[in-house]
């Protein structure tokens, strides 16, 4: 199987103290560890840098920018980047249109077009309930990997 690992997971597997944390880094682990392909692409970098810089009292984390730079370094060591192309856009449009997406819940949709693009069948995150409307794709809680 191939996953894209949510943003969700990727802030969770960086901040040690919260108690997502080692949900989110035994599930990635697990996966790895089994041979799976676990992906990113560059919507994730671009929420997971939102969230990790922004000021705490903004329901953020706070973090700096050279920080959050070495924070997505990383990210992109670990997981194989899901470059942005073309394709993407239409696949979206194609998405938001049928499933009647609105709001924020556009960027799932984004995240779930490219992951359709690329070939990539499930997606690693802690709010499944915002994939469910995407039969095209498997949202896996962190919680259901097991060893």
């Amino acid at each position: 199987m191939s996953f894209l690992v949510d943003t969700n997971v990727l802030l969770r597997s960086a901040e040690p103290g919260h108690p997502m944390y080692a949900p989110a880094v035994n599930a990635t682990t697990i996966l790895l560890g089994r041979g799976e392909e676990l992906y990113i692409a560059p919507q994730n970098l671009i929420e997971f840098w939102n969230v990790y810089t922004r000021p705490v009292e903004r329901n953020g984390l706070g973090h700096t920018i050279a920080a959050a730079e070495v924070e997505v370094n990383r990210l992109k060591v670990i997981f194989p980047l899901l470059l942005d192309i073309p394709a993407i856009y239409g696949e979206w449009e194609r998405l938001v249109i049928a499933h009647a997406v609105m709001g924020v819940k556009v960027h799932d949709a984004r995240l779930v077009a490219a992951m359709l693009v690329h070939g990539v069948t499930d997606i690693l995150t802690f709010n499944t309930d915002d994939f469910k409307r995407f039969s095209q794709v498997t949202a896996v809680h962190p919680t259901a990997i097991n060893p």
